[in-house]
């Protein structure tokens, strides 16, 4: 990360609160917002590891939902001492008390972008907007919705032109009303939290506060920002900043594993996530583990391991559902449909995996590879295990292992120590599923991204 960068509202920077941590200077509060969510967990995750040493963590760090925290509560624990000596954190994610109408584009923005990745999510997003807003609802539902004139939405969302709102506001109502949400009663608990801060915590006892947007006119940022330090992490859209920022944040984590990447390497980065952090990052930490001991990660090795865009969007896809990962599985999948690919050609890559879950469960049940701990690391795999379904491939393929055995050891490494989350029955199951997905895409004007969607959600679930 570039430690450097200076927040222009604030004067802050990263930098700057990290050695005043190192020197044991801790603010009471501290406020980190913005689009940019990886930038933010990489400055949460340093921040959080010089201001409470491990030890602590279990007693004396207490984390908040935003959607769910009550601001009496919160107030009365930032009060109160902490359960063993030392310093007390709270932290509060996904904080809306520095939302207002203001920031009503940016949180009609959240929804949009998650509607299809994290549907919970935009519902929240989406009920703390009506609230916002005064609109109902009940009110909006069955086609009500259309009753709001361009000239009223604009009064509200002053930054949109309204011609759109057809394209994503009916859907996000339904989803709304079929989850049975309530608009609830607006509370706003700034007041109280303005006046703990501005009164002084006691000693030891610190607040972090995470957000995705936030007013700067609100009295809240106004209070946080006298009395603690304040982050803005805007999105960045200049591929050099992002590549500067992105090389920053990898170093350590490449410096750890002993290794480092050629300039090929990262231009080949680059070209597969156009050196956006967080999916930079999951393809840097693929390539740690797919190069073993290696200690130079080449063009090559990212070209193999991570393959063609689409083909690294499809391994993403498989890997989450792999790993009952559901909103990575439901990222991948609209990158693979945004880019066009068939959904035939996606459920095929489905059903693949989830045959190679069965093989490996196979292979582990009856005993030929011995003892496997699903957390062995793929240097170890190449030593000791994939040594012996080697000889089998070279003997005839056996039965247990299918196709599986015969895939690169990666693809085999992972098969293995992911199928352990899977009873047989359930894999069985989810072939059968498949098969019926096949027969509606083929036979029906069914949308092919619900029907995938609603089958990754039941594998994740």
């Amino acid at each position: 990360m570039d430690y450097g960068a200076r927040d222009a509202d604030t004067g802050n920077s990263l930098r700057e609160i990290l050695l005043d941590l190192k020197k044991g200077k801790v603010a009471p509060c501290y406020l980190l917002y913005g689009e940019e969510t990886f930038l933010i967990n990489d400055a949460f995750d340093k921040i959080i590891h010089l201001v409470l040493p491990d030890a602590d963590r279990d007693l004396n760090l207490f984390y908040m939902d935003g959607d769910q925290v009550d601001i009496e509560n919160l107030c009365q624990s930032l009060l109160t001492p902490p359960l063993i000596a030392g310093r007390k954190v709270v932290v509060i994610r996904n904080t809306r008390i520095f939302h207002s109408a203001g920031v009503s584009p940016e949180i009609i923005q959240k929804i949009r972008d998650h509607m299809n990745t994290d549907p919970v999510r935009a519902a929240k997003d989406f009920m703390h907007f009506l609230r916002m807003t005064g609109w109902s609802l009940e009110d909006l539902r069955d086609g009500g919705w259309k009753k709001i004139s361009d000239r009223d939405w604009q009064k509200t969302l002053p930054a949109e032109a309204g011609h759109d709102r057809e394209a994503w506001l009916p859907g996000m109502i339904d989803l709304c009303v079929d989850r049975g949400l309530k608009e609830g009663t607006a509370v706003d608990g700034a007041e109280c939290l303005a006046d703990v801060l501005k009164s002084g915590l006691p000693e030891g006892n610190h607040l972090i506060l995470i957000s995705d947007a936030a007013d700067k006119r609100k009295k809240i940022f106004k209070i946080v920002s006298e009395t603690g330090k304040i982050l803005h992490f805007p999105q960045i859209k200049k591929e050099n900043r992002k590549r500067q920022i992105l090389m920053d944040t990898a170093r350590d984590v490449l410096s750890d594993a002993g290794k480092n990447m050629t300039p090929g390497a990262w231009e080949a980065i680059g070209r597969k996530s156009g050196f956006a952090a967080a999916t930079s990052m999951e393809a840097i930490k693929k390539l740690i583990t797919y190069t073993g001991e290696k200690a130079l990660i080449e063009e090559g090795d990212v070209e193999e391991a991570i393959g063609k865009t689409k083909e690294g969007n499809v391994f993403d896809l498989t890997t989450a559902l792999a790993e009952k990962d559901l909103n990575h599985a439901l990222v991948a999948l609209k990158d693979l449909l945004d880019q066009g690919i068939h959904g035939l050609l996606i459920l095929s890559m489905m059903a693949r995996e989830v045959r190679f879950l069965i093989h490996a469960a196979m292979l582990i049940k009856s005993g030929k590879l011995g003892p496997l701990d699903p957390k062995i690391d793929y240097s170890r795999f190449q030593k000791s295990v994939y040594p012996v379904i080697r000889t089998w491939t070279e003997g005839g393929v056996k039965k247990e292992g299918g196709d599986l055995i015969r895939q690169h050891p990666y693809v085999i490494y992972n098969a293995l120590r992911h199928s352990h989350r899977f009873s047989h029955d359930h894999l069985v199951e989810y072939l059968k599923d498949l098969v019926d997905v096949d027969i509606a895409l083929k036979s029906t004007a069914r949308d092919p991204g619900l029907l995938l969607e609603r089958f990754i959600i039941k594998v994740c679930s």
